[in-house]
């Protein structure tokens, strides 16, 4: 199976939503939350090359001096989702024997970024969660609804509460 950065977030914040996604079922083509980040992402850091596709899994939003990635991410809300997305980046490249990168989630409304590394606690995590992933996917019913306060703003929303 090939999962992605995307599926790693939605491993930490719905794993519904990661069931959602795996089994091709996309909303966020409607979500104006979405729309916003899009529109942060295409006004900021435009010298940099962006969106750096690597084997089709992982889709980095630039780097910078050939050792650090980075993540551009609106707000701190789930911060936590987007830390394990960088740490599963930083370990997609070391397992393709890319070393010594670190990562940056770079918050351009709020002037702040948050550094980022891999430790090897870390990737025994990667490793259990990536499994975990897989199990979610293989599912042939998404798991149970469990409702959260960012529930409300999810671009699933409406597929969970009818």
């Amino acid at each position: 199976m090939r999962i992605t950065g995307v599926m790693v977030y939605y491993y930490e914040v719905c794993k519904r939503k990661l069931w959602y996604f795996c089994h091709d079922i996309c909303m966020e083509q409607t979500s104006e939350l979405v729309d916003i980040g899009k529109t942060i992402d295409e006004s900021t850091y435009q010298r940099n090359e962006k969106h750096i596709n690597i084997d089709n899994i992982i889709n980095i939003d630039f780097i910078q001096s050939q050792k650090t990635l980075h993540e551009v991410k609106k707000t701190r809300k789930i911060e936590k989702a987007g830390i394990l997305q960088v740490k599963y980046y930083l370990y997609y490249l070391k397992q393709r024997g890319v070393e010594n990168m670190i990562g940056k989630i770079d918050y351009p409304l709020l002037k702040s970024n948050l550094c980022v590394e891999l430790t090897k606690d870390d990737e025994k995590l990667m490793e259990s969660i990536l499994k975990e992933i897989e199990k979610i996917a293989a599912t042939p019913i998404p798991p149970e609804l469990k409702n959260k306060r960012i529930c409300r703003q999810c671009a699933y929303h409406d597929l969970c509460y009818i």
